[in-house]
């Protein structure tokens, strides 16, 4: 009986190897492209963030930057879909996927008040900043379509 408990358990992993492993990068984008949903993971200034198209993203100022620009991410670490995943090591080449995002304003955020003070001395300095952000939208994500060469 353990025996067929052991055998039963090796049938389960190897259709798991089977069906999560596939035979090249190109297969694995033809299946994330033909999903409805697509998602990356891409750095920009220097953090990761989970982007989705149309999503509208606050990173911090930009500022070589105009409102109306198109930026294109070139840092792409995961391209996704519900059912599959392709990761880079440590980035997907920039030919594979792109994803454009525009930039929509720039602003500030809440009024921060920060208040300084030493016991007995009598000080106390309160300093208060808004905080500068950049807003994107981020645009379609293109999964490149390339033939296998034979």
């Amino acid at each position: 009986m353990p025996n067929l408990l052991k055998l039963g358990g090796l049938r389960q992993i190897a259709a798991r190897a089977l069906h999560t492993q596939l035979s090249s990068t190109t297969s694995a984008l033809a299946l994330i492209r033909s999903q409805p949903n697509q998602y990356v993971i891409a750095s920009l200034a220097g953090r990761k963030y989970l982007l989705a198209p149309r999503d509208l993203l606050t990173v911090p100022r930009l500022n070589d930057v105009r409102v109306g620009d198109v930026l294109s991410l070139s840092e792409i670490h995961e391209i996704g879909s519900r059912e599959f995943t392709l990761r880079g090591d440590p980035i997907i080449p920039k030919d594979t996927v792109k994803v454009a995002a525009t930039v929509v304003e720039h602003t500030k955020g809440k009024m921060e008040i920060i208040v300084k003070k030493k016991r007995r001395k009598g000080y106390v300095k309160t300093i208060k900043h808004k905080q500068p952000y950049t807003r994107l939208r981020i645009g379609t994500i293109d999964v490149a379509v390339s033939e296998p060469v034979s």
